[in-house]
């Protein structure tokens, strides 16, 4: 009898072929963990390429997902349990797997070709290379095909629902529910039953063979976790980031325009707001980025809330526009997914190498506010926040989510519109001068200018690409007026500042000598490790900055407290750079730049070496 074991957490990696159908058997396994109540974070990774060769490892296709009983923050660096499709995978995966791992492989495609093709000698599933891994060599494709064989499929299309027959066996083996992923595919192949039926056939068959089999001496429990009462749901960050928009737009009662180029990995947001047409959104697939941009910065100026996506490569030809609405100051949100570069670089990969690009990249002086999410969850506050400092400030704002958040997914509690701050666009509707004439940058307390939607009646106005006077808005060529206007912008962009919320530093000791700062998805990775060093009985002090333009208000001074300061990015130290420019601190940068998150194992262990060295030399 297979004895039930209870741990704390599991991370699984499904690995196949980019046609094994590995991402959604990972996000079917995500949604069933979810109906189980466990806390989780997923990675998927993609081949950068559009159609890799079958059966190399450069076709492999992988989706991790880490799940506990306790509040996580990563993935997960490396697998306890690798569910292999073909040798490619086994040979792409392997070395991510501890001594001890738990390993199924489909044996079907352990041919000799395949195995020479990912440079195999002798197939390691019965040579002994394996022996210090626990093994469960299955004909995964065979015994699909064989529980579908009754519904008269081909045998190309019986052997394609081994993912299925793969996701039932791993549902029974950690105790998931089924019935949310039979109601799916009856839902996804509603109009091809068929294959609806083979699939669901291969779900259940493999979940039977778990039930039926003695290779496995144990199944194991993660219980639920415990979290604050609410309606959650498994949402990714480009969805999240969607949402925001969307949300953001409808509490300032205005109309979402989004000017989009596709782009991975941005083009999922793409996805989502068109699929929202009929809550009133209106999206425009532009023929290249620089239309893209410049179609919502005309919809900010009709009025809209003029949106535009983006990775960095799009980024880089949207610049002129952008400065064309620092220079207009109109709302405008600019969404930067972050991906490995440069270039096109590694378009599935992710990177956080566009923070330089985001706050310096334009001519002349063009000051934006930037701000980051640290989570998948937090892309939905993060592009509400975006919205609102777009509007009640009337400029372009940046913000830079990454692919690992983008594709990334998490448990998020749904927020009540009704809670959210307010949105105010605050239209100009009549003359703002005493001789009754409108001047559109007549400024308020926050330095924002009039916001006039064309064709108002008396509020006829000046827009264009030359420099404006001050008040008035006609072209002016005067020296003076222009570094009045340069320097006008940049107080307005540091005045938000005062709305910024101040650096919160975690530090439950009170007595760390080390600060590591994070932005943007660094998030996880640090407050990870951060726990793993506590535990060890070290003082270490974390804190996260989320807006990088301006700075929270309080960051030198605490900067300032501690011997050192690290800071982890997935570029070569570019917020680390800033840091020492602007305070005049030794910031140390931590850098990694191998299209993954940064791993919370690695960032632990050096960190303990850290604190050590600092404790030796005091």
């Amino acid at each position: 009898m297979t004895e039930v074991t209870t741990v704390d957490h599991v991370v699984i990696r499904f690995a196949g072929d980019s046609g094994d159908g590995m991402q959604l058997t990972g996000d079917r396994f995500t949604h069933d963990t979810a109906v189980a109540g466990n806390d989780f974070s997923t990675l998927p990774n993609f081949p950068a390429e559009i159609r890799a060769p079958a059966g190399t490892v450069a076709g492999v296709s992988s989706f991790q997902l880490h799940f506990a009983d306790f509040d996580i923050r990563t993935p997960g660096d490396r697998p306890d349990v690798l569910v292999a499709m073909n040798p490619a995978a086994l040979k792409a995966n392997l070395g991510d797997l501890p001594r001890g791992g738990l390993i199924i492989a489909d044996t079907a495609d352990f041919t000799p070709r395949n195995l020479a093709k990912v440079g195999y000698a002798s197939d390691p599933l019965t040579d002994g290379s394996l022996s210090d891994y626990q093994v469960h060599a299955l004909d995964l494709s065979g015994q699909a095909s064989a529980a579908v064989a009754a519904l008269g499929l081909g045998r190309k299309e019986a052997a394609r629902t081994k993912n299925m027959y793969a996701l039932g066996l791993l549902d029974w083996l950690y105790g998931r529910p089924t019935e949310n992923t039979i109601a799916f595919l009856e839902t996804k192949f509603a109009k091809a039953p068929q294959i609806r039926d083979a699939n669901i056939a291969a779900l259940k068959a493999g979940y039977a063979f778990g039930e039926t089999t003695e290779v496995f001496a144990n199944r194991y429990k993660v219980a639920p976790a415990p979290v604050p009462s609410g309606t959650y749901r498994q949402i990714s960050g480009n969805r999240a980031l969607a949402y925001g928009l969307m949300a953001g737009a409808a509490k300032a009662g205005l109309q979402l325009f989004l000017g989009a180029y596709p782009i991975t990995p941005a083009s999922d947001v793409l996805h989502h707001l068109a699929a929202a047409k009929a809550a009133g959104v209106l999206t425009f697939q532009a023929e290249d980025e620089i239309a893209a941009v410049g179609a919502a910065l005309g919809a900010s100026f009709a009025g809209q809330l003029g949106v535009t996506t983006t990775s960095g490569p799009g980024l880089a030809l949207k610049m002129e526009t952008i400065g064309l609405a620092v220079m207009l100051e109109l709302p405008l949100v600019i969404c930067d997914i972050q991906r490995a570069g440069p270039a096109t670089g590694m378009p599935t990969k992710t990177e956080q190498a566009d923070l330089t690009q985001a706050l310096f990249g334009r001519h002349g002086e063009a000051p934006l506010p930037v701000i980051a999410p640290q989570s998948p969850g937090d892309c939905f506050s993060a592009a509400y926040e975006a919205v609102k400092l777009a509007v009640d400030y009337r400029t372009p704002v940046i913000l830079l989510s990454d692919g690992y958040l983008a594709n990334g997914a998490e448990p998020w509690a749904v927020p009540d519109l009704a809670s959210l701050p307010a949105i105010d666009p605050a239209f100009a509707t009549e003359p703002n001068r005493p001789d009754g004439e409108f001047w559109p940058y007549l400024r308020d307390d926050k330095l924002a200018r009039a916001w006039a939607v064309p064709g108002t009646p008396g509020l006829e106005h000046r827009i264009g690409g030359i420099e404006k006077a001050d008040g008035t808005g006609a072209v002016s060529y005067d020296p003076a007026n222009h570094e009045f206007m340069v320097q006008l912008r940049q107080r307005k962009v540091d005045g938000i500042a005062s709305v910024v919320p101040d650096v919160v530093v975690d530090d439950p000791s009170g007595q760390a000598r080390i600060l590591v700062l994070g932005w943007g998805s660094t998030y996880g990775p640090i407050s990870a490790a951060a726990r793993r060093v506590r535990g060890s009985g070290r003082n270490l002090a974390t804190a996260h900055v989320r807006h990088l333009n301006p700075l929270p208000a309080n960051l030198g001074e605490v900067l300032r407290r501690y011997q050192r300061v690290l800071v982890p990015e997935m570029n070569l130290g570019q917020l680390a750079m800033v840091l020492r420019a602007k305070y005049l601190v030794d910031v140390q940068p931590y850098s990694r730049v191998r299209g993954l998150p940064i791993s919370l194992s690695e960032l632990a262990a050096d960190l303990i070496e850290l604190i050590d060295l600092t404790e030796e030399e005091q």
